[in-house]
This record gives C-alpha cells, sequence and structure tokens, in this order.
C-alpha cells in the first residue's frame, strides 16, 4: 500500500509540474520541513523492514503505513499533498531528502560499530574455548602423572 502511495505521489507530482505553472496549495495541515524528514526517514525504515521481516510484520498484523499515518496525526491524502507540496520547490525537497540519507547513514554506521563490536566479542570468546579444549587435549607428561599419583 505505502509503494502504491508513493507511486501515486510522484506521478501526480509529475503531472502537477508539467501541466500547471502555479505553486500547490498550502496543505492542511502543513508538516514542516523536520517533520517530512522524520515522516520520510520512518518510512524508509519501515520499508526496509517490510522487504525484511514481511512475514513477521503481517502475523503480528501490524500495517506500517497506517503506524506512519497515524504517528503523524494525518492520513494519505494529507501526506499526498505535502508529500506535493515540498516536491514543488526542487532545492526544499533535497533538503529534506539530504537530512534523511545523513540519518540514515549515521545510522547503518552506529549499527555496523554494533555488529563489529559483537562479532569481534564471539570471535574472541570462541578463540578462548578452542585455547581452553587445546589445553584439556594436551597429553599429560611424566612427572606430572606421578606428582598427581603420589599426592
Amino acid at each position: 500500500m505505502l509503494k502504491h502511495i508513493i507511486i501515486i505521489v510522484a506521478i501526480g507530482s509529475l503531472l502537477i509540474s508539467c501541466n500547471s505553472s502555479d505553486a500547490p496549495k498550502k496543505p492542511n495541515p502543513l508538516l514542516s520541513k523536520s517533520q517530512m524528514s522524520e515522516l520520510l526517514y520512518d518510512l524508509y525504515v519501515i520499508n526496509g523492514a517490510k522487504s525484511v521481516n514481511r512475514t513477521l510484520l503481517e502475523v503480528n498484523g501490524f500495517k506500517p503505513e497506517t503506524y506512519i499515518l497515524e504517528k503523524y496525526n494525518i492520513d494519505s491524502t494529507q501526506f499526498a499533498d505535502n508529500n506535493i507540496y515540498y516536491a514543488y520547490d526542487a532545492e526544499s525537497y533535497k533538503e529534506i531528502v539530504v537530512k534523511v540519507k545523513e540519518r540514515l547513514e549515521r545510522e547503518k554506521k552506529a549499527l555496523e560499530v554494533i555488529r563489529d563490536r559483537e562479532s569481534d566479542s564471539l570471535r574472541k570468546r570462541r578463540d578462548s574455548l578452542r585455547k581452553e579444549g587445546d589445553n584439556l587435549k594436551e597429553p599429560l607428561n611424566e612427572e606430572s602423572n606421578k606428582t598427581a599419583v603420589f599426592q
């Protein structure tokens, strides 16, 4: 559904920009650039989650599109109107999209750092377990056998 909304918004934006020299009306409610940036960020994250865990989301009855719209207290038409409004001014929309991209990149780097730390920790633990296993496999020398017997 969200993909359909995005496609409709994109087509609508193209049609409006090709057929009209007038700027679109200010939507009601008008989301601030910051809110629009947050909304688009959430859409990208949710779409990523949907592509990875679609079945899990469906089993739990989670509807990402509904969640996003409710979070920002808007409906799909209001989102489309805001998207068209900001897309009309290419520089303004570029600003919003750049903020989203930068945030996604920061989040990705932070998650990669966490993943690398966990991977290093697991590798160290696995290596220490191997060493312990190797120590248990080493044969005892003659003197340690004699000492153990006479004590």
